[in-house]
């Protein structure tokens, strides 16, 4: 979602036309509506550890970019990562998530 699509249908802030419906929490509260920015990205801290800050790209923004799912997603996490974090149990991690992929994706 970025900044200027919209939501409410009382105010028109961050909403969908599905959402557009509907009224947001803010206009039935009566409260005036302040736009949300960030103060930082999300990429300049990194809970438990650092093993992704010296990627060359974080693998969230390739995962985001490339529109993956969740399956795909979790591959290119822990094959990233697995000479940083979790070694070979990432790489077999991986695996698990790719034999689900194409579990899946397996015509019956």
């Amino acid at each position: 979602m970025t900044m200027t699509e919209k939501h409410c249908g009382t105010c028109a802030l961050f909403g969908s036309a599905e959402a557009a419906k509907s009224t947001c929490v803010r206009c039935l509260n009566g409260n005036a509506h302040e736009e949300w920015r960030p103060t930082k990205s999300a990429n300049d801290t990194q809970v438990a550890g650092d093993h992704y800050k010296s990627k060359a790209i974080q693998p969230w923004d390739y995962i985001v970019s490339n529109e993956l799912g969740y399956l795909e997603g979790n591959v290119v996490k822990y094959v990233s990562r697995w000479k940083d974090k979790g070694g070979i149990d990432d790489l077999r991690k991986a695996r698990h998530y790719l034999d689900k992929l194409i579990e899946v994706n397996t015509p019956k």
